[in-house]
């Protein structure tokens, strides 16, 4: 009976409690714009070592999920691996980034070199969640990826930066394999688009490179070939005076001989080696890189992390000794931060090799606020110049 009556005592409590709540027709309390202002300065602010772990703090939403969610850069995570062909794990680098960036706020997040704090400005940048890449069907999470990156790269932007007319997508990997259906996104938007490509490696392997006697047409599509298959497909720039870019090479090749590096010359392609470094300098490698793309073309980034040294990036699939220092991308980055950039990624950032201290996933984290910076203050230069051109001609400024 006693426990009887303790249940019926806790129905009634409860029945209470909802009747006080909301059984007499009760209004939901109107909150002004004053005192929801004065909530989030009281509460909306957001230690390094709280919240819910966006990137940078960011505002996170499921991009995918919320078709009407604009923005002018996006953040997304493309938790794919399953393209690699030496260590897996880097499905779990979009998480470490984003946990590495957790020192990046919008209050701190003013940026020296660039002038800019790419958090308060212009842009309207989200964390758009990651794409729910299948990781059991390479065919299908290639079609996945293709279509979570045209929905989100076709969607009008917030601001009008005309330096782009459509949102710029930063995305984390993930396996490098990624790029073939960011640039297949891409595509339909800009013309004579360009590779700026950040590798240890070619990545411009014929898929028959990778030696087996069992042929699969869905083998073709994996973290070295992808060029070579964005390539055939179209997605780049094919003009020979208009000639895509890789930066901080120090790969072995195929066989006994420079045919790689002639496969890799066809498909139109500039090498810029590791060891360029210690003969050019940052200043010379930058020299270099805009030399060739130039300011104006369109231009993808896109950034293996094992381009740096394994002494400062042992968190990624396919670690070569003898590479950059985390100092000297970083330069580098600085450098050319006159490139008309229309999307970037950072890959293979593959946290269970890195240590306690996540020194793989920090560089990470810092390249992506580099390329955030750059993207913000070109978009700024360009939004400025439209003014100044306005002015000039007489005509009425429309910012």
């Amino acid at each position: 009976m006693r426990a009887v009556s303790l249940l019926g005592l806790a129905f009634g409590w409860q029945a209470a409690i909802v009747g006080a709540c909301g059984g007499h027709g009760q209004e939901l309390r109107k909150w002004s714009q004053d005192e929801l202002d004065e909530l989030e300065r009281k509460w909306g602010i957001e230690w390094a070592f709280t919240g819910i772990g966006s990137f940078a703090h960011l505002k996170y939403v499921k991009c995918l999920t919320n078709p009407t969610e604009l923005f002018d850069i996006a953040i997304i995570g493309a938790p794919f691996d399953t393209a690699v062909s030496y260590r897996p794990g880097a499905r779990f680098g979009p998480r470490a980034i984003r946990h590495a960036s957790s020192r990046q706020t919008s209050f701190r997040g003013f940026n020296p070199r660039a002038n800019i704090n790419p958090y308060q400005n212009w842009a309207t940048i989200l964390d758009c969640g990651d794409i729910p890449v299948i990781p059991i069907d390479n065919a299908v999470a290639l079609q996945q990826m293709t279509a979570a990156f045209e929905e989100l790269g076709a969607r009008p932007p917030v601001s009008q930066d005309p330096s782009h007319a459509k949102p710029k997508l930063i995305t984390l990997g993930g396996d490098h394999s990624l790029a073939l259906p960011a640039l297949r996104a891409l595509r339909p938007h800009y013309e004579n688009l360009r590779v700026l490509h950040f590798d240890a490696h070619l990545d411009t392997w014929h898929p028959a490179k990778y030696p087996s006697a069992w042929e699969s047409t869905q083998a073709h599509f994996n973290h070295g070939s992808m060029f070579w298959l964005a390539g055939h497909e179209g997605l780049l720039s094919n003009t020979s005076a208009k000639p895509n870019v890789h930066a901080g090479l120090r790969t072995r090749l195929s066989g006994d001989d420079f045919g790689d590096y002639d496969d890799d010359t066809a498909q139109n392609w500039v090498r810029i080696s590791a060891d360029d470094m210690d003969d050019l300098g940052t200043a010379g490698i930058v020299q270099s890189i805009m030399s060739t793309l130039g300011t104006e073309d369109p231009v993808y980034l896109s950034l293996d992390i094992d381009v740096l040294d394994p002494a400062f990036a042992p968190g990624t699939g396919t670690p070569e000794p003898g590479g950059w220092t985390t100092r000297e991308l970083i330069r580098v980055l600085r450098g050319i931060e006159g490139l008309n950039l229309v999307g970037a990624d950072v890959v293979e950032v593959s946290p269970a090799y890195q240590g306690a201290g996540e020194e793989t996933a920090l560089a990470g984290a810092q390249v992506v606020y580099e390329i955030i910076s750059s993207m913000v203050k070109k978009g700024r230069d360009s939004m400025s110049k439209k003014v100044v051109d306005a002015q000039s001609a007489g005509g009425k400024d429309e910012l």
